[in-house]
This record gives structure tokens, sequence and C-alpha cells, in this order.
């Protein structure tokens, strides 16, 4: 009697193990196989499966759950880092980039795609060339420096133009020569790869982690990559899932996905400000459509995306401090047009729904412009937390149907 207890007892502690074991690679699907989970093979094992928040202060208000996908703790400070080390791995199996070759990789881009660019490729052997726009904030050049890549700020101009920032990374990494290795271009706009990484990593783990009850995702879109990526997976699998884009002013993309119309107001003829976006918001918002975000508007296809809320500059910056002051959170512009457009969505809906969106950087790469109360002042924006969402409900501005 007792040898068949003991028996039992040591049968129930191996399927503990066991069970324990399986949770724990479930928990590092998709990082590097080290043999033990708990071991991160390198600084690239530490890239996804990000944990999902719960916004308190967001959440109660709604009643709804809304829940932040934080980027931000990738090991280069935003959801770039899985474009990054995607790109570039799919590239060395296609023997397109071989490590300590000398092989540089070159990018336009606005800050955060480089940072895990420079990341990635020191980490794997390679050399790395940024382009960005000059008016994008300083410590995005500092930390690309840091993480040891050549940084090129260029005047910001239209995409059409030889000069923009896109552009001439493509053209540098044309003429680059080297005895053995090769310019490698990511082109994150237009390639892809981009859309493909989200679909494969970004996506799954959404779902795992609200266990496949989301009835709504939100998301902002710059290479459309995210968004894109996203939006696909989930809707492949979970009925009913709406997608909703976050777009800050200046930006035409939710015109399109609303009104089928690329245009937004702010960018009428004789009251454009900036050569891009007319928006503080860093690394969202344009006036073309990527081959990336194209995938969420088929032709002759119904469109993905179930509406686009337009945030404006005044919102994303209250939104900002609203959360630090209410969740202790210290986020990104885009982070913050992201939050705005999930309450306004949740408000649509009504209570008892789950709504996913992404926390894709902190506010650390933006101390010198969004997070420079000074800055934001100058321009109009107050930097003072709003005493309660009830303020929001003037300036927010919900563009398409949210209803079932």
């Amino acid at each position: 009697m007792e040898r068949s207890t003991a028996c039992a007892l040591a049968a129930c502690l191996a399927a503990g193990v066991v069970l324990y074991r399986v949770c724990r690679l479930s928990s590092t699907a998709g990082a590097k196989d080290t043999g033990a989970a708990e071991v991160a093979n390198g600084v690239v094992g530490l890239i996804g499966n990000t944990p999902l928040v719960r916004i308190n202060s967001l959440s109660d208000a709604t009643g709804c759950e809304i829940l932040g996908k934080a980027e931000f703790l990738n090991p280069g400070g935003s959801s770039k880092d899985r474009i990054a080390l995607y790109v570039i791995e799919r590239a060395e199996q296609e023997g397109l980039l071989v490590p300590h070759t000398n092989s540089c990789i070159f990018e336009g881009t606005s800050g955060s795609t480089g940072i895990s660019l420079a990341m990635v490729a020191r980490a794997k052997g390679y050399l790395c060339h940024i382009v960005m726009p000059s008016d994008q904030a300083i410590e995005k050049s500092q930390l690309l420096e840091r993480h040891g890549a050549t940084v090129e700020r260029v005047a910001p101009c239209s995409i059409v133009d030889k000069n923009n920032f896109v552009n001439v990374a493509r053209r540098l990494a044309q003429e680059y020569r080297s005895d053995k290795g090769r310019g490698y271009f990511v082109d994150q706009f237009e390639n892809p790869m981009n859309f493909e990484a989200h679909y494969r990593t970004t996506g799954p783990e959404i779902l795992r982690q609200t266990h496949g009850r989301v009835d709504a995702f939100v998301h902002g879109s710059g290479t459309g990559g995210t968004i894109a990526g996203v939006t696909w997976f989930l809707k492949q699998r979970v009925p009913g899932v709406r997608s909703y884009l976050a777009d800050p002013q200046g930006s035409g993309l939710a015109n399109k996905v609303n009104h089928g119309v690329m245009f937004a107001d702010t960018e009428r003829e004789g009251t454009r400000r900036r050569q891009q976006v007319d928006t503080l918001v860093e690394g969202v918002g344009l006036n073309r459509l990527t081959r990336n975000f194209a995938r969420l508007l088929p032709q002759g296809g119904a469109s993905m995306l179930d509406g686009a809320v337009s945030v404006s500059d005044a919102d994303a910056v209250r939104m900002s401090r609203w959360l630090m002051a209410n969740d202790g959170l210290f986020v990104g512009s885009s982070a913050s047009i992201n939050c705005v457009a999930a309450l306004s969505i949740a408000r649509s809906l009504g209570p008892g729904h789950t709504i996913v969106t992404i926390l894709a950087d902190s506010g650390q790469r933006h101390l010198t412009k969004f997070w420079n109360d000074a800055a934001m002042t100058d321009l109009g924006h107050s930097v003072v937390a709003p005493g309660s969402l009830d303020e929001f409900a003037q300036l927010l501005s919900l563009q398409g149907s949210t209803k079932p």
C-alpha cells in the first residue's frame, strides 16, 4: 500500500515537472532554444514575449479591459526590435548577409527602427548606417551613436524627393563597397517581412496572452507592419474581432480608412508647417500607402479595418500626462495616441469588452520634444494631467462605425 502510494506521488511530481516545463517553454515561445528556457541566448534572445499590462485607469473608467502590449520592454526599447531581428535573420538565411565581413545594414527611419537595427547588427557582427529626418528628437541620434551606428540626419522632405531619408539610405546601400561585405537596405516601409515579423510573433503572443478573448485591436501606422501583421493574424483566428487605426493629426490614413480618400484637413494648401505629417507625434502617420499598410485595404476586397480614430496633438500630450499621473506609465507619443484611440473605442463599444493596444516605446527617447513641458507649452498644449477622463470628451473624434 505504501509502495503504491509512493509511486502515485512520484507520478504526480513527474507530471507537475512536465507541466511546469511546458508552461515555461510556452511563455518563451519564439526565443532561441538554449537548453534552458530561463536563459536567453544573447541580447537577441530577449526580443519578444513582452507582457500584456492592464491599464488600470482607462479600464476602470470604461468598464472594459484596456490592455497594453509593453513593447518598450524589448531590449532595444521598442517594438521595432522584432522587425530588426526578423529581417536580418532572413537575410542571413538567404545568403544576403554574412556576419563579420564588413557588411553594413542601411535604413531610413525616424529613430526606433534604427536603434533596434543598430543593436541587432552589433550583436550579430554587422556595421549599421542610419539616415533620419533632422526634426526627430536628438536623443534618438545619441542612442544610435551609443549603439555604434553611423548616423546621418537630413532635412525632412517628401518621399518623391531624392533626398528623402528613405531614398538616401537606399542609395547609400547601393553604393556601399567593401572587400568582402555588402550593403543591405532594410526598407521597412515596403518590405513585406515587416508584416511577417508581427504576423508570426506579436499576433500569436496577443492571442495567447488574452486566451483568445479580444474584442478589438487598436494601433497607429508608421510603416504599417505592426497593425497589418497583428490584424491579419487575429482576424483569421478570433471571430468578430475588430481592428482600428489610431492616427495623428496631419496624417491622411484615417480619412483613407473611413472615407476612401487620402486627405487630412490640416494638410490643406497653405496650412502645412512640416514636410511629412503636420504633427508632433513621431514614428506614425503618413500621407501615402505603404506596401505593409496596403495589405489592410485590398483592392477589390473588404477592408480589414473597422474604422479609424483621428487623435489631436493636444490629446496625445494630455494622455501621456494622464498615464504617468494615474498609472505610472511613462510612454512615448505613439503609445499616447494609441491609448486615446483605445479610450474612444471603449466608450463606443461599451463595458465588458477587451481592447488591446501597443505601448511601442517609453518616454525616455522623447525627453527633448514630446516630454519637454516648455516645448509643448510653447506649442499651446497643456502639460497638466487632466483631472478626469471626461476632459477628453470634447476632443475625441471617432470616425467610422464601431458598432457591430
